[in-house]
């Protein structure tokens, strides 16, 4: 199994600011802020295998990504709060992550940041295609989400082959109190990043096909043009070992029926890096 190819390791985490920009030439991970005061990971992309040899995770196959940006944190309730907006979780709780989320309000939610930052908005709000060239906030890829989510190693989970160690990374079905928790209280992966296992599943933006690794492009795959559900990702409070880790995939059909939102599902939020 390959590794990321990565020239730094997470030791070269420093803090910056979203407004200094990066350039693709950049091969260290790094915190920043933006401008409306979230944190983020410069993530500088680079080669991964993507998927493994079980049912509905094969083939596993090569992947190659440009550098993005990714939120530190799920989006929490306060976010949403941040920019005005209905707070749609069932367990309230400013510092927990916004749950009850349909994925079109998911995508409505990365348009606002957008213009609140002054930046290009990727979800056209009539057909919910997105632009991933504009310079605005959407959701992640799930190439773009496994990539972060395995931080740099091959294993099944970011911290080993060993199951048992979940509970000091995730809030999951057998360590949660039957709901979410604050954000950020466990570790984090080798990147930084926290709860990208467990608290809450996280939306993807791309639509769900069982056999779309076979056909995938090996670089930015964005996902099929078109379906009926949405990958999601990470697994929540409520899930097992089975589905909070990097490599499992699961889909959702609310995406914008407001009648089926559950309150296992939240997001976090990528931009593009050049």
């Amino acid at each position: 199994m390959k590794k990321f190819i990565i020239a730094a390791s997470i030791s070269a985490l420093i803090a910056t600011s979203i407004s200094c920009g990066k350039k693709s030439s950049d091969t260290s991970v790094k915190n920043i802020t933006t401008k409306s005061g979230i944190e983020m990971v410069y993530l500088p992309g680079g080669e991964f295998t993507m998927g493994s040899g079980n049912a509905g995770e094969s083939p596993a196959h090569k992947v190659k990504l440009s550098p993005f940006y990714i939120d530190k944190y799920e989006v929490t309730q306060e976010m949403y709060k941040k920019l005005e907006l209905s707070n749609p979780s069932h367990f309230k709780n400013e510092k927990n992550p916004a749950e009850m989320v349909a994925w079109v309000n998911a995508a409505i939610y990365c348009n606002e940041r957008s213009i609140e930052e002054g930046l290009t908005p990727c979800y056209d709000e009539k057909t919910w295609e997105c632009n991933f060239k504009a310079d605005g906030y959407r959701l992640p890829t799930e190439a773009e989400w496994e990539y972060a989510a395995r931080a740099g190693t091959d294993s099944k989970y970011f911290f080993g082959a060993d199951s048992k160690n979940i509970k000091n990374y995730a809030i999951y079905s057998k360590n949660s109190s039957g709901k979410p928790e604050t954000a950020g209280s466990r570790k984090p992966n080798q990147f930084g990043l926290f709860d990208m296992y467990g608290n809450v599943a996280e939306w993807c933006n791309d639509f769900y096909t069982a056999d779309y690794y076979s056909k995938s492009p090996e670089e930015n795959p964005a996902g099929p043009a078109e379906g009926k559900e949405r990958v999601i990702r990470g697994g929540s409070w409520n899930d097992g070992e089975e589905l909070v880790n990097s490599t499992a995939r699961s889909m959702d059909g609310s995406i914008s029926d407001a009648c089926i939102l559950r309150d296992t599902i939240g997001f976090r939020c990528v931009r593009r890096a050049e």
